[in-house]
């Protein structure tokens, strides 16, 4: 089992940066997936990105592509969403979440969420 706890969020301009941390408990963080998850007000939790154990494989939704990078270090058991060039409708709650072995970009395929940060980004 791993426990989750995301942090960084915030308030920022459209066209700021954010960087997102997801700190993980236990001792086979490298045995999990990691995804980023998000979820505004009135809609679905949608998929933002998701690595693979080691980092090797990353995977992006069409609207984050390009603008956020998802990255991983296992020696501190830690995943990171750097968010670049943000916009107003990347406002939303961001989720980290965990699954054994592979990647995946369904929320339904994680076992363990974190409890969300806020991000906000004003026009």
């Amino acid at each position: 089992q791993v426990q989750l706890v995301e942090s960084g969020g915030g308030l920022v301009q459209a066209g700021g940066s954010l960087g997102l941390s997801c700190a993980a408990s236990g001792r086979t963080f490298s045995s999990y997936a990691m995804g980023w998850f998000r979820q505004a007000p009135g809609k679905e939790r949608e998929f933002v990105a998701t690595i693979s154990t080691f980092g090797s494989i990353t995977t992006y939704s069409d609207s984050v592509k390009g603008r956020f990078t998802i990255a991983r270090d296992n020696s501190k058991n830690t995943v990171y969403l750097q968010m670049n060039s943000l916009k107003p409708e990347d406002t939303a709650v961001y989720y980290c979440a965990a699954r054994r072995a592979l990647t995946a970009a369904q929320a339904m395929d994680y076992a363990y969420w974190g409890q969300g940060t806020q991000v906000t980004v004003s026009s």
